[in-house]
């Protein structure tokens, strides 16, 4: 989570940085021409699990196209407006006529702290107002101390800790020390034999995004058949927006290491009085931090805005049905591309639509896994949609992992019954969505004694829904037990597994012995 970041009003005069002679020129590019998104999912994250906005560890790979003007000989290009999450050591920079020399990932981003902090031994001015005739009054200081406790300034009057007169004043600076930026900024040392105009593109990959599939299905009366629709949900955690950019998602699991880097130093401004408490002694440590900004006198509280404070501002969500999101081929992975140009705004989601089958054959399954030795009351078996990712059951289409929220009509109207999850399934692969528990399905495991120094158990299953059910028992058996039943069983993910139908209004029962093996 970044830390918030208050705004002090800047008031910067006409300012031109003035290149010394032989220093290098610095060049800024403010924001690329074009921009290509493409977002991988959280590697660790369970399609079970929904995207946690506040701590997005996905990740997205950005491509920046810019035309940017360079001078002749080795001048410093910064490319402003970069994602903040962005990891500098996978940045690639193609363009530039002789190359790149180096490339720095600019640590300070600007904010009442830093500002403070880089002017120190600078000449500002202090802009005072009478709360009582409204006269405004400016005077020279100097700074001598940083943002970390009271600021100290200097003037013509002496010294005094900023914001301890107990009038509203206000800093006013003559320009944005260097090194300072407003955006998240990449820079580069660049060379070129002579002055160029150069279409250079930048790619690098960033934290701080995420994306999930999210079905919608819709079941048939008879419970055959499901309307199949998806969207596409992408989430950008970062304080840059991407507007207009070519979007599109890579669903599988990718081999990628985890790597620290460290956010740009942004901190918030707590200024204390010295040498004695005075109107402004105590900042509200128990307060919020709008609540404690809104108390600092000169202090732009109307500028901060969720973009600042890091947060997703009413977990805005913008759905896009219109545009259809088409599959691609990426190797082992599929891609989904959203086929216009959209923006992946700041601290942001946007849902598009990437997938509608409609009259997708399932079968609906009652399956429990137990423990043999397992003495209990009736446990409700859990409800399973079952298909086959194939063009005759419908699909035949690659299904990204995502949740799934399962609906029937009734009296003309959507009902919700249930929600599952889908893992990824490729084409031919089995779908099973787990939907929850079935009450009208139980079952009850009870040993029969037969007076031997065997253990036989029988497993009851009750039906008492008005149609025949399929129901499927998965066995737990530990390894030094044989489970002996007495009807033929298959086996699933090497553990025995009983099918059977269980009709209308009626039971099944399987019985079987465990038998202790030989050592």
């Amino acid at each position: 989570m970044r830390r918030p970041r208050a705004r002090i009003p800047i008031l910067l005069a006409a300012f031109v940085v003035g290149v010394p002679a032989g220093a290098q020129p610095i060049v800024t590019s403010t924001g690329p021409d074009e921009v290509d998104i493409t977002i991988y999912r959280a590697p660790a994250r369970s399609p079970r699990s929904s995207i946690n906005l506040d701590w997005l560890l996905g990740y997205a790979l950005i491509s920046e196209t810019r035309r940017i003007s360079i001078p002749a000989g080795e001048s410093e290009i910064r490319f402003e407006g970069v994602a903040g999450g962005i990891l500098p050591q996978s940045a690639i920079v193609r363009g530039f006529p002789e190359g790149v020399v180096e490339r720095n990932l600019d640590a300070y981003l600007l904010s009442p702290e830093s500002l403070l902090d880089r002017s120190l031994g600078r000449r500002v001015h202090i802009r005072r107002t009478s709360r009582s005739t409204g006269e405004v009054r400016e005077l020279d200081a100097v700074i001598r101390s940083g943002a970390d406790g009271a600021v100290v300034l200097q003037t013509q009057e002496g010294f005094e800790a900023l914001q301890c007169t107990g009038l509203p004043e206000t800093l006013v600076h003559n320009g944005v020390p260097a090194g300072l930026s407003a955006r998240p900024t990449l820079s580069v040392r660049a060379r070129s034999s002579e002055p160029a105009t150069a279409t250079v593109t930048l790619s690098y990959l960033s934290s701080g995004f995420d994306w999930q599939a999210n079905y919608v299905a819709t079941l048939s009366l008879a419970g055959d058949r499901v309307d199949l629709f998806a969207w596409l949900t992408l989430a950008n955690g970062d304080e840059t927006s991407f507007r207009n950019a070519e979007t599109q998602a890579v669903a599988g699991r990718l081999n990628r290491e985890k790597i620290e880097t460290d956010e740009p130093e942004a901190g918030l401004l707590l200024l204390r009085c010295w040498p004695q408490g005075r109107t402004t002694d105590r900042l509200f440590p128990d307060a919020s931090v709008s609540e404690s900004l809104q108390r600092i006198p000169g202090v732009a509280v109307d500028a901060i805005t969720a973009e600042d404070i890091g947060e997703f501002a009413d977990e805005n969500i913008i759905v896009t049905p219109a545009l259809r999101a088409r599959q691609e081929e990426l190797g082992d992975v599929k891609l989904y591309r959203i086929p216009e140009r959209v923006t992946v705004a700041a601290n942001s989601q946007k849902q598009v639509a990437f997938l509608e089958q409609p009259g997708v054959h399932v079968e609906t399954v009652y399956r429990q896994r137990l423990d043999v030795e397992d003495r209990y009351e009736p446990l409700n078996a859990d409800r399973v949609l079952v298909t086959r990712n194939r063009a005759q059951e419908g699909l035949g289409v690659p299904l990204p992992a995502g949740s799934v929220q399962l609906f029937t009509e009734a009296g003309g109207r959507p009902i919700l019954i249930g929600e599952g999850t889908i893992q990824d399934r490729a084409v031919g692969e089995d779908v099973e969505i787990r939907i929850g528990e079935a009450p009208g399905v139980t079952s009850q495991i009870e040993e029969v004694d037969e007076g031997d120094e065997w253990e036989d158990f029988v497993l009851t299953v009750t039906n008492d829904q008005v149609a025949p059910v399929r129901y499927e028992a998965e066995f737990e058996v530990d390894e030094d037990e044989t489970l002996r039943p007495r009807a033929r069983l298959g086996r699933r993910d090497g553990r025995p597994l009983w099918t059977v139908t269980v009709p209308a209004n009626g039971t099944a029962t399987l019985r079987y012995r465990l038998v202790e093996n030989d050592d």
